[in-house]
């Protein structure tokens, strides 16, 4: 078959590989190839890469392009797509007889070697891009405005690069020229890694080997939950969200291949990299791919040796080990020359990486009171981590650790390199990871319609851990009598139930509704298991522990406990849950069913900071409780963990669940712990209400919420009764609740909304710089009639959740102010903008800085704006409206009778464009403020204007 035939016949699955996951790269690296081997031209490649259009759009037409440039062009495309695309994206695709390597003559001008080296550049410039901007701008060739463009927060390092190569390429052979003996000169300065054979021993290279052997051997599996299944890493894993916050507060997307990378950098003299995210949103498997790449040679190939560390298995470790002890025992043995292998660790740490999976879970919380520096000395474990991770001990080695965000303290964040914050996955990624799991696609497509019809389900499904329950337990989802899971806590019963299920000796797995009741005892012996280990912050359990419970082998192989590969040199058999979510589930069946349980549990699972500790680990584990270890940030892990518990207790002790516990647990002892929780609710929440400062004269009454204060919200949402929720709100009373910063996806505004909408009052309700997306936006629609201002700034919002956000604005007759700075708008929005402000003539702010809204989408909007006569702010800033954006808006404006400030700051409006705006702002009457700061006006127009306008501010 043809290649022309090839790519008709496979067009549908050519489109999905390259816009599967919803990132733009495949796409990018296939262009790159093809401007390098002459199959596109630039103008080609300019009507592909359309800004405003979607991912699919251009894969459509790269498609055309290169079809109707015949065989050979097919032919080539093919093979980039074969080169670019991974092994497990491939299966089922052909790609036609392999190509002859392309060959062309060397080009004889700087800037065509810009296209001719473009995949090799972008490979380089990705962790070199500041030097070469600093270059290109210290030289001239570059304004602070272009390096302004190249470094937009929007675009990923790798698109970065891409627009300063095209900006290079228009300033000309000069800047071209430049740029290239930028990269010679760091090249020749820069350690070579494919020299390292030229001087490596024989025993460095022999361990080398063993150690990516053991490294691939354990990253093959995904092991994060391991005992339901054996899924290859390749097959199931699917990227999260990653961002990066610079110091000025701007949030950039990551790749994988970003993590030990530049961008993002705040402290060039720290080692250490961390990756935080909640529990349960991919922080473990994460690192594991990146392991396995690392033995495969694919990442970080800068690396020589890497060296992977559980922290919930150094707490197991008791002795005092030397550096060297630590790496080999636990890591990797050197067959041969262990001193020779441990001096060139020493030697070479810039070769050298560590990762640290789950600080959050060590025991000890981190400090940097005892200094140590020796790696022959034998010290405490807790002693030989901090000093590697603040830098005292092989300075120089990178360390990436993974963290729940408020387990890492000021100490700590003192001596990181970066954060990267995880954030689960985007609606793309759920899409991938079902499809991914399921290899039936009927199957698959069953699943996410059944995810697409309840929000509520679909916004939990952004924690990759319950989005691999609910789609492990497909059927019970689809098929369950039960209805469709609503809360954290239904979620975790349908796992529970699965598990018993497969197990079950009666036919076909069925169980009967007394499912709970029959399997109570190991229930309860898991449970104390599960409590007595979270009081300790002991995650890790002997057999000895197991037989002290009395859990049985029948126990274990109900799967919730799966053996842990210890790499240390020991022979004891040692067990953890599948995930430290289930363990907190557990304890929490056991806090509610276990009749005898001391009365004061529940209080003590509630009160706020580090009291709850005071009483639960009075009869834990002895082997885990050290009496020496009173750190503050040792005990934010066991309180984000206990407040986990708490909020399965608070969900199973619902009404929902009364009939499921009906026999389990004697009625009026669940209905006494169910007081004590809603009296524990109440008592949390006025200690927040309390805590709300006098408002200062003029100002709104206001209260900034603490992440806390988020927690009981979610403990509300569990039980399910709108009864405390209205009690709760009635207690309320501010104008404006303020939640920046405090890590809100769309689980949480599900709860926020069941709670919110019993407010009394309207209220200013302010998310900026969370993770709300299109469906945290969905799930807020609830309280959208009480909220008179929202305040969404940077949360990755695209068009489609605002679409269905202004739909629902349009009838809340409260709902006049909306901010959406920094998020992924495009023209198609401002249709549904013009519908609100034409609807609405009591709307008073309209705030879209930062996004990507060029002159059309303005067009679209002036026809509502020309309608409205009650908008009175209007923010611009950061987009593309250009001239004919400006002018539209002075058209469209000049009759308003309320507008008092108006902000199109770096726009790319020239002087045509400010005129008009002058003469909008000379007639109107009300307009105080209009800036025009960063456009494209030279000094001599500036002060033209602004001697015309006083107004005008540049």
């Amino acid at each position: 078959m043809s290649t022309h035939q090839l790519i008709l016949k496979q067009r549908k699955e050519l489109l999905a590989v390259l816009c599967g996951g919803g990132s733009a790269e495949p796409l990018d690296c296939v262009l790159d190839l093809l401007l390098a081997w002459e199959v596109l031209i630039w103008e080609d490649y300019l009507s592909i890469q359309v800004a405003e259009k979607a991912l699919s759009y251009k894969v459509r037409q790269l498609l055309d392009v290169v079809y109707d440039k015949g065989e050979d062009a097919c032919s080539l495309l093919l093979a980039a797509m074969n080169q670019v695309l991974p092994e497990e994206q491939k299966a089922g695709l052909c790609f036609g007889k392999e190509c002859a390597e392309v060959g062309k003559n060397r080009p004889d001008t700087a800037t065509l070697t810009l296209l001719a080296d473009r995949p090799v550049l972008v490979r380089k410039l990705r962790d070199n891009i500041d030097g070469a901007l600093n270059v290109l701008l210290t030289t001239g060739c570059f304004t602070i405005k272009d390096c302004d463009v190249v470094q937009l927060p929007v675009y990923t390092p790798s698109q970065q690069v891409r627009r300063l190569l095209d900006q290079v390429r228009f300033k000309g052979e000069t800047a071209a020229k430049t740029l290239l003996q930028y990269l010679e000169q760091t090249e020749t300065t820069r350690p070579n890694p494919e020299d390292k054979e030229n001087h490596l021993s024989a025993n460095c290279m022999r361990y080398q080997k063993k150690l990516q052997s053991s490294v691939a051997a354990q990253s093959h599996s995904l092991s994060t939950y391991g005992g339901t299944g054996h899924f290859s890493l390749d097959d199931i894993y699917t990227d999260g969200l990653l961002e990066v916050i610079d110091g000025s507060g701007e949030t950039t997307m990551l790749g994988l291949e970003d993590v030990v990378g530049p961008v993002g950098t705040l402290n060039e003299d720290a080692d250490t990299f961390l990756v935080s995210g909640e529990a349960g949103s991919g922080k473990s498997t994460l690192l594991q791919r990146l392991h396995l790449l690392w033995a495969r040679e694919a990442l970080l190939t800068n690396t020589f040796l890497l060296f992977p560390f559980s922290c919930r298995k150094l707490n197991a470790e008791h002795r005092e080990l030397s550096l060297k002890e630590l790496l080999f025992l636990h890591c990797c043995w050197p067959d041969r020359g262990q001193d020779e292998v441990f001096q060139f660790i020493l030697d070479h740490p810039n070769l050298v990486l560590f990762t640290f999976d789950g600080l959050d879970e060590f025991k000890q919380g981190f400090t940097d009171e005892e200094r140590h520096c020796c790696p022959t000395k034998q010290v405490p474990i807790p002693v030989l981590l901090f000093n590697l991770l603040q830098g005292t001990l092989m300075k120089g080695v990178m360390k990436v650790v993974t963290s729940r965000p408020q387990a890492v303290g000021p100490s700590l964040k003192h001596y990181l390199r970066k954060e990267v914050l995880l954030k689960g996955f985007s609606p793309g990624g759920i899409d991938c990871f079902v499809k991914k799991h399921h290899s039936d696609p009927a199957m698959a497509r069953r699943v996410l319609e059944s995810l697409q019809a309840n929000t509520v389900l679909l916004s939990l499904c952004h924690i990759p851990v319950f989005c691999w329950i609910v789609t492990k337990c497909h059927q019970e989802l689809l098929g369950g009598q039960d209805g469709i899971p609503q809360t954290i806590t239904d979620v975790y019963l349908l796992v529970l139930q699965y598990f018993f299920q497969r197990k079950s000796s009666q036919p076909q797995g069925v169980l009967g509704k007394a499912w709970l009741e029959e399997h109570l005892d190991t229930v309860l012996k898991l449970g104390q298991l599960a409590l007595e280990g979270l009081g300790a912050s002991c995650y890790v359990f002997s057999g000895y522990e197991l037989q002290r419970i009395g859990l049985t082998e029948q126990d274990v192989s109900m799967g919730f406990l799966i053996y842990c590969n210890d790499l240390s040199v020991t022979d004891c058999k040692r067990y953890e849950f599948l995930h430290i979510t289930l363990q907190c589930f557990f304890a929490a069946l056991y806090v509610v069913l276990n009749s005898k349980k001391n009365r004061s549990v529940i209080y003590r699972l509630f009160q706020p900071q580090y009291k709850q500790l005071s009483g639960l680990s009075q009869r834990c584990l002895g082997h885990c409780i050290d009496s020496s270890v009173e750190g503050v940030e040792s005990r934010v892990t066991e309180t984000l963990n206990l407040q986990i518990t708490a909020q399965f207790v608070s969900g199973l002790l619902s009404q929902r669940h009364h009939n499921l516990l009906l026999d389990c647990c004697p009625t009026a002892v669940r209905e006494r712990k169910a007081k004590q929780v809603v009296k524990s609710l109440s008592k949390g929440m006025q200690r927040h209400f309390k805590s709300i400062p006098r408002p200062v004269e003029g100002e709104k009454k206001s209260m900034h919420a603490m992440p806390s204060f988020v927690w009981l919200i979610k403990c509300i949402y569990e039980m399910q009764d709108s009864s405390i929720a209205q009690d709760t709100m009635a207690k309320l009373d501010v104008e404006h609740l303020k939640l920046t910063y405090c890590n809100i996806g769309p689980v949480e505004c599900t709860a926020l909304a069941y709670v919110l909408k019993y407010l009394r009052n309207p209220v200013g309700l302010q998310l900026d710089n969370n993770s709300v997306g299109d469906v945290g936006v969905e799930q807020l629609l609830p309280c959208l009639h009480i909220c008179h201002s929202l305040y969404l700034r940077n949360n990755n919002i695209s068009d489609e959740g605002i679409r269905k956000l202004l739909e629902k604005g349009m009838t809340c007759e409260r709902f006049q102010k909306i901010a959406l700075f920094n998020n992924n708008l495009t023209d198609a929005c401002t249709q549904h903008f013009a519908w609100l402000l034409k609807s609405k003539q009591n709307f008073l702010s309209l705030r879209l800085g930062n996004n990507n809204i060029t002159s059309q989408g303005v067009e679209q909007l002036a026809e509502g704006l020309s309608y409205n006569q009650s908008l009175q702010f209007l923010g611009f800033w950061g987009n593309k409206i250009g001239d004919r954006g400006a002018e539209a808006l002075a058209d469209a404006l000049k009759n308003s009778t309320t507008l008092i400030w108006l902000s199109l700051v770096d726009n790319g409006v020239g002087s045509a464009g400010a005129c008009a705006l002058a003469k909008l702002i000379s007639q109107s009457k009300t307009l105080e403020e209009l800036w025009l700061r960063g456009n494209n006006l030279s000094p001599e127009e500036e002060e033209e204007l602004s001697k015309q306008e006083s107004r005008l501010t540049f």
